[in-house]
């Protein structure tokens, strides 16, 4: 019993950096180019993944909400319009969760379309990750190499750590680019103002309504899904309520002080779970390790050492590990038109019209299997 304690406690910690491949790009891209004080958001990230740990007591995992993130870095967006769509987006969450409407939602979507948003999920993670992987190919595909190898061979062994120690090495003779990030500032959270009626509109049209989808889809009804095929019994807690309100919670009371929107994940049930990540504890490490990124004197500076080409490699394991469920490969013959058509359509516009065309295509299948005298409906 005693030596299995620290078997999983170096797991844990090894499976704790299994996210990065999201984290850093999306949420410490966010304070390299849209200028946010890198103080508060990692006191944000760290704050709610240690809430995350203690409550669910499972390797859930802590995101930046993608939608809203790519936007910073691709539109002019007002501080006061960022914290408008925490509130709004948290106060839907929250009500979503409070009433259990979430849940009766959740009920209603067919496991193959699941299996089609989880696929369409898995390759948008991917097509992200060769992104960044085309930075510096070479570390890329040989961080990637150390990832296989050490999981393959060395299951137990810390394969994230392994592959960012790796690919740090090979960043500094190959010369490989990383974030650019500011120095840190000593505000520990700020507050820029109360927002007004236009930040409140731009918000809801250009932030809200593009990352509601993919945060009901992703990081409320797939995560529960995910964590539920992963851990079992132990998953009780992990619902579609339970995540909504989580999230709902982190962002109405840490976005207005300078934490960037949040969620959780499947990606990163996904990531975590890869690379070794069975209790809780991980996210409370990975928290606790932000907090000293944060505050120590040259943390930043340390994360902006790991080549973005690593991150990259790090995502598309993770990336793999989504698409290809097990869930995918039990589908019966019938449901894999609805899975690819799910799919495409969430990865060529967004998993909202993926879910439509999903329970669209899903109800033909249905209806044509009934015509057909087949009562086996079941994914």
């Amino acid at each position: 019993m005693t030596s299995s304690v620290p078997k999983t406690l170096i797991r844990d910690a090894g499976g704790a950096l299994g996210d990065l491949g999201t984290l850093i790009p999306l949420g410490l891209g966010a304070i390299g180019l849209a200028g946010l004080a890198p103080t508060p958001v990692l006191l944000g990230f760290a704050l709610f993944y240690i809430a995350t740990g203690l409550y669910y007591r499972l390797p859930v995992p802590v995101q930046p909400m993608k939608a809203i993130a790519a936007l910073l870095l691709t539109t002019q967006v007002t501080s006061q319009s960022l914290v408008a769509s925490g509130v709004l987006i948290g106060a839907i969450l929250l009500v979503l969760g409070l009433t259990g409407w979430i849940n009766g939602a959740a009920r209603l979507i067919p496991r193959s379309v699941l299996s089609g948003l989880q696929l369409g999920l898995g390759l948008m993670l991917a097509q992200m990750s060769l992104g960044l992987m085309a930075t510096s190919l070479p570390l890329g595909i040989v961080t990637l190499a150390i990832l296989a190898i050490t999981l393959k061979l060395v299951p137990n062994w810390p394969a994230a750590l392994t592959g960012l120690v790796g690919a740090i090495a090979l960043g500094l003779v190959l010369g490989a680019p990383g974030l650019m990030l500011p120095v840190a500032d000593p505000v520990v959270f700020s507050w820029s103002g109360f927002p007004g009626v236009d930040d409140w509109k731009q918000a809801f049209s250009s932030l809200v309504l593009p990352q509601l989808a993919l945060t009901l889809t992703n990081a409320v009804v797939l995560t529960a899904l995910v964590v539920g095929d992963y851990f079992g019994q132990p998953s009780n807690r992990v619902t579609p309520a339970g995540l909504s309100i989580s999230s709902g919670l982190a962002n109405l009371f840490l976005v207005p002080l300078g934490a960037l929107p949040m969620c959780h994940g499947a990606g990163g049930v996904a990531a975590h779970h890869r690379f070794g990540a069975r209790t809780g504890m991980a996210p409370i490490l990975l928290g606790t390790g932000l907090i000293l990124v944060a505050l120590v004197p040259g943390g930043l500076a340390m994360i902006a050492a790991i080549p973005i080409a690593g991150l990259g490699a790090l995502l598309f394991v993770t990336a793999a590990e989504l698409a290809l469920s097990r869930r995918l490969w039990k589908a019966k013959p019938s449901c894999w038109p609805v899975i690819v058509i799910t799919a495409l359509i969430t990865v060529w516009v967004d998993p909202f019209f993926g879910l439509l065309a999903g329970v669209a295509s899903e109800t033909l299948r249905a209806a044509w299997l009934r015509r057909a005298g087949d009562g086996s409906l079941q994914d």
